[in-house]
Protein backbone atom coordinates (compact mmCIF):
# COMPACT_ATOMS: atom_id res chain seq x y z
CA UNK A 1 0.00 0.00 0.00
CA UNK A 2 0.97 3.60 -0.54
CA UNK A 3 -0.12 6.10 1.84
CA UNK A 4 -0.65 10.09 1.48
CA UNK A 5 -0.85 12.81 3.39
CA UNK A 6 -0.79 16.39 2.86
CA UNK A 7 2.09 19.10 4.45
CA UNK A 8 1.14 21.49 7.34
CA UNK A 9 1.80 25.08 7.69
CA UNK A 10 3.89 24.75 11.04
CA UNK A 11 7.21 24.15 10.51
CA UNK A 12 10.22 22.87 13.08
CA UNK A 13 13.56 23.26 12.50
CA UNK A 14 14.79 23.34 15.64
CA UNK A 15 14.18 19.94 17.17
CA UNK A 16 16.75 17.43 17.56
CA UNK A 17 16.84 15.03 14.55
CA UNK A 18 15.30 12.15 14.82
CA UNK A 19 17.50 10.15 11.91
CA UNK A 20 20.64 11.19 9.99
CA UNK A 21 19.43 9.91 6.81
CA UNK A 22 18.46 11.93 3.86
CA UNK A 23 17.04 11.84 -0.32
CA UNK A 24 16.42 14.53 -2.47
CA UNK A 25 12.98 14.74 -3.95
CA UNK A 26 12.27 13.36 -7.26
CA UNK A 27 10.22 16.60 -8.46
CA UNK A 28 13.20 19.79 -6.88
CA UNK A 29 13.69 20.43 -10.71
CA UNK A 30 9.98 21.66 -10.62
CA UNK A 31 9.97 23.16 -7.26
CA UNK A 32 13.05 25.31 -8.72
CA UNK A 33 11.13 26.62 -11.50
CA UNK A 34 7.71 27.01 -9.42
CA UNK A 35 9.96 28.85 -6.97
CA UNK A 36 11.64 30.91 -9.67
CA UNK A 37 8.10 33.17 -9.90
CA UNK A 38 7.41 32.78 -6.28
CA UNK A 39 11.10 35.19 -5.74
CA UNK A 40 9.51 37.77 -7.90
CA UNK A 41 6.61 38.54 -5.58
CA UNK A 42 7.13 41.38 -2.87
CA UNK A 43 6.12 40.82 0.89
CA UNK A 44 2.88 42.34 0.00
CA UNK A 45 1.66 40.02 -3.17
CA UNK A 46 2.86 37.11 -0.83
CA UNK A 47 0.59 38.32 1.72
CA UNK A 48 -2.57 39.03 -0.90
CA UNK A 49 -1.69 35.85 -2.61
CA UNK A 50 -2.36 33.80 0.23
CA UNK A 51 -4.37 35.31 2.61
CA UNK A 52 -2.35 35.93 5.24
CA UNK A 53 -1.05 38.78 7.89
CA UNK A 54 1.89 41.49 6.75
CA UNK A 55 4.25 39.82 9.62
CA UNK A 56 3.20 36.65 8.19
CA UNK A 57 3.72 37.78 4.32
CA UNK A 58 7.04 38.98 4.99
CA UNK A 59 7.61 35.69 6.65
CA UNK A 60 7.26 33.78 3.58
CA UNK A 61 8.65 36.28 1.33
CA UNK A 62 12.44 36.03 3.14
CA UNK A 63 11.66 32.07 2.87
CA UNK A 64 11.20 32.34 -0.63
CA UNK A 65 14.42 34.74 -0.68
CA UNK A 66 16.82 32.48 0.97
CA UNK A 67 15.53 28.89 -0.94
CA UNK A 68 18.46 27.98 -2.73
CA UNK A 69 20.18 25.17 -3.86
CA UNK A 70 21.76 22.36 -3.27
CA UNK A 71 20.30 21.27 -0.59
CA UNK A 72 22.10 20.09 2.22
CA UNK A 73 21.34 19.21 6.12
CA UNK A 74 22.79 22.99 7.06
CA UNK A 75 20.35 24.26 4.86
CA UNK A 76 17.09 22.07 4.84
CA UNK A 77 15.27 19.27 6.82
CA UNK A 78 13.73 15.76 5.95
CA UNK A 79 10.41 16.85 5.29
CA UNK A 80 8.66 13.96 8.14
CA UNK A 81 11.04 16.24 10.63
CA UNK A 82 10.20 19.02 9.77
CA UNK A 83 5.97 19.33 9.10
CA UNK A 84 4.45 20.35 12.67
CA UNK A 85 0.85 20.06 12.29
CA UNK A 86 -1.79 18.03 13.80
CA UNK A 87 -1.23 15.24 11.45
CA UNK A 88 2.69 14.88 12.62
CA UNK A 89 1.45 15.02 16.02
CA UNK A 90 -0.48 12.07 15.41
CA UNK A 91 2.46 10.49 13.26
CA UNK A 92 4.90 10.95 16.31
CA UNK A 93 8.01 10.17 13.69
CA UNK A 94 10.32 11.38 16.47
CA UNK A 95 9.68 8.20 17.65
CA UNK A 96 10.26 6.38 14.90
CA UNK A 97 12.81 3.30 15.00
CA UNK A 98 15.02 2.86 11.76
CA UNK A 99 13.21 0.17 10.20
CA UNK A 100 10.11 1.89 10.83
CA UNK A 101 11.39 5.00 8.92
CA UNK A 102 12.70 2.46 6.13
CA UNK A 103 8.84 1.63 5.55
CA UNK A 104 7.95 5.00 5.77
CA UNK A 105 10.11 5.85 2.90
CA UNK A 106 8.75 2.87 0.99
CA UNK A 107 5.32 3.62 1.51
CA UNK A 108 4.41 7.14 2.85
CA UNK A 109 4.38 10.12 0.69
CA UNK A 110 3.70 13.88 1.62
CA UNK A 111 1.54 15.93 -1.22
CA UNK A 112 3.77 19.44 -1.28
CA UNK A 113 2.09 22.52 -3.51
CA UNK A 114 5.96 23.44 -4.10
CA UNK A 115 7.63 20.25 -3.76
CA UNK A 116 5.10 18.06 -5.61
CA UNK A 117 5.78 15.03 -3.78
CA UNK A 118 7.88 14.35 -1.15
CA UNK A 119 9.41 10.88 0.73
CA UNK A 120 9.84 11.28 4.34
CA UNK A 121 13.19 11.46 4.37
CA UNK A 122 13.81 13.98 1.49
CA UNK A 123 15.30 17.14 2.31
CA UNK A 124 13.08 20.50 2.31
CA UNK A 125 13.40 24.04 2.54
CA UNK A 126 10.69 25.83 4.97
CA UNK A 127 8.30 26.89 2.86
CA UNK A 128 4.40 27.90 2.67
CA UNK A 129 2.50 27.42 -0.44
CA UNK A 130 -0.79 25.46 0.15
CA UNK A 131 -1.94 23.13 -3.07
CA UNK A 132 -5.29 25.42 -3.49
CA UNK A 133 -3.09 28.84 -3.89
CA UNK A 134 -4.09 30.38 -6.90
CA UNK A 135 -0.48 31.19 -8.07
CA UNK A 136 -0.41 31.81 -11.65
CA UNK A 137 2.92 30.44 -13.27
CA UNK A 138 4.03 29.72 -16.21
CA UNK A 139 2.28 26.13 -16.45
CA UNK A 140 -1.76 27.58 -15.54
CA UNK A 141 -4.22 29.46 -13.77
CA UNK A 142 -3.08 27.36 -10.48
CA UNK A 143 -0.58 24.85 -8.71
CA UNK A 144 -3.39 22.14 -10.09
CA UNK A 145 -2.19 23.47 -13.42
CA UNK A 146 1.24 23.90 -12.81
CA UNK A 147 1.61 19.88 -11.46
CA UNK A 148 -0.81 18.18 -13.85
CA UNK A 149 -0.70 14.74 -14.10
CA UNK A 150 3.21 15.03 -12.21
CA UNK A 151 1.98 13.42 -8.87
CA UNK A 152 -0.27 10.74 -10.42
CA UNK A 153 2.87 9.64 -12.64
CA UNK A 154 5.03 10.06 -9.42
CA UNK A 155 2.94 7.86 -7.12
CA UNK A 156 2.62 5.60 -10.12
CA UNK A 157 6.03 4.98 -9.97
CA UNK A 158 6.27 3.95 -6.54
CA UNK A 159 3.35 1.88 -6.48
CA UNK A 160 5.03 -0.47 -8.81
CA UNK A 161 8.22 -0.03 -7.16
CA UNK A 162 6.16 -1.49 -4.34
CA UNK A 163 4.37 -4.06 -5.98
CA UNK A 164 0.76 -2.55 -5.07
CA UNK A 165 -2.42 -1.49 -6.47
CA UNK A 166 -4.16 -0.03 -3.18
CA UNK A 167 -3.27 3.72 -2.40
CA UNK A 168 -4.51 4.91 1.01
CA UNK A 169 -6.10 8.26 1.03
CA UNK A 170 -5.19 10.43 4.39
CA UNK A 171 -4.69 13.64 2.44
CA UNK A 172 -7.22 16.56 2.37
CA UNK A 173 -9.39 17.11 -0.93
CA UNK A 174 -7.53 20.06 -1.45
CA UNK A 175 -3.85 18.04 -1.44
CA UNK A 176 -5.96 15.11 -2.88
CA UNK A 177 -7.14 17.00 -5.79
CA UNK A 178 -3.80 17.21 -6.78
CA UNK A 179 -4.00 13.06 -8.15
CA UNK A 180 -5.40 12.39 -11.26
CA UNK A 181 -7.93 9.54 -10.09
CA UNK A 182 -8.29 8.37 -14.06
CA UNK A 183 -4.46 7.86 -14.31
CA UNK A 184 -3.70 6.67 -11.24
CA UNK A 185 -2.67 2.78 -11.52
CA UNK A 186 -4.18 2.25 -7.73
CA UNK A 187 -7.71 1.17 -5.92
CA UNK A 188 -8.38 4.36 -3.74
CA UNK A 189 -9.13 3.59 0.09
CA UNK A 190 -9.95 6.70 2.14
CA UNK A 191 -10.34 6.40 5.93
CA UNK A 192 -12.72 8.64 7.45
CA UNK A 193 -13.00 9.85 11.49
CA UNK A 194 -15.61 11.06 13.07
CA UNK A 195 -16.71 12.08 16.69
CA UNK A 196 -20.03 12.16 18.72
CA UNK A 197 -21.48 15.38 18.79
CA UNK A 198 -24.34 16.96 19.37
CA UNK A 199 -26.23 14.16 18.84
CA UNK A 200 -24.74 12.65 15.90
CA UNK A 201 -20.89 11.48 14.16
CA UNK A 202 -19.66 14.67 12.53
CA UNK A 203 -15.87 15.23 11.05
CA UNK A 204 -14.35 17.86 13.62
CA UNK A 205 -11.48 18.96 11.44
CA UNK A 206 -8.61 18.82 14.59
CA UNK A 207 -9.34 15.36 15.75
CA UNK A 208 -9.55 14.25 12.07
CA UNK A 209 -6.11 15.68 11.35
CA UNK A 210 -4.60 14.23 14.46
CA UNK A 211 -6.37 10.75 13.73
CA UNK A 212 -4.42 10.82 9.87
CA UNK A 213 -1.60 10.91 11.30
CA UNK A 214 -2.52 8.01 13.71
CA UNK A 215 -3.29 5.87 11.10
CA UNK A 216 -0.32 6.66 9.46
CA UNK A 217 1.61 5.68 12.02
CA UNK A 218 -0.55 2.75 12.69
CA UNK A 219 -0.02 1.50 9.25
CA UNK A 220 4.21 1.91 9.83
CA UNK A 221 4.31 0.63 12.67
CA UNK A 222 2.23 -2.68 11.83
CA UNK A 223 3.51 -3.07 8.27
CA UNK A 224 0.36 -3.41 7.35
CA UNK A 225 -0.02 -4.28 3.70
CA UNK A 226 -3.81 -5.04 3.30
CA UNK A 227 -6.17 -2.72 3.50
CA UNK A 228 -8.60 -5.00 5.23
CA UNK A 229 -6.24 -4.97 8.33
CA UNK A 230 -6.79 -1.19 8.78
CA UNK A 231 -10.45 -1.97 10.07
CA UNK A 232 -8.34 -2.79 13.02
CA UNK A 233 -7.44 0.25 14.20
CA UNK A 234 -8.57 1.52 17.65
CA UNK A 235 -5.80 4.10 18.97
CA UNK A 236 -7.41 6.82 20.94
CA UNK A 237 -10.96 5.04 21.22
CA UNK A 238 -11.47 5.03 17.65
CA UNK A 239 -13.54 1.71 15.98
CA UNK A 240 -14.48 0.63 12.83
CA UNK A 241 -18.08 1.67 11.60
CA UNK A 242 -19.22 -1.01 9.21
CA UNK A 243 -22.53 0.76 8.90
CA UNK A 244 -21.22 4.01 7.86
CA UNK A 245 -18.73 2.46 5.38
CA UNK A 246 -18.75 1.21 1.86
CA UNK A 247 -15.95 -0.66 -0.08
CA UNK A 248 -13.74 2.71 -0.51
CA UNK A 249 -14.56 4.76 2.57
CA UNK A 250 -13.67 3.53 6.06
CA UNK A 251 -15.33 4.90 8.58
CA UNK A 252 -14.51 4.87 11.77
CA UNK A 253 -16.14 6.57 15.04
CA UNK A 254 -15.77 7.22 18.65
CA UNK A 255 -17.85 8.67 21.42
CA UNK A 256 -15.24 10.14 23.40
CA UNK A 257 -12.50 11.87 22.45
Amino acid sequence: MLIVISPAKNLDYESPLATRKHTKAALLDDASELMGGLKELSPQDVSALMGISDKLGLLNYDRFQQWNEPFTTSNARQALLAFKGDVYVGLDAYGFNDDEFAFAQQHLRILSGLYGVLRPLDLMQAYRLEMGTGFVNARGKDLYQFWGTKITRELNKQLKKIGSQTLINLASNEYFKSVNKVELNADIVTPVFKDWKNGKYKIISFYAKKARGRMSAYIIKHGIADPEQLKRFDWDGYSFNSAMSDGSELVFTRHEP
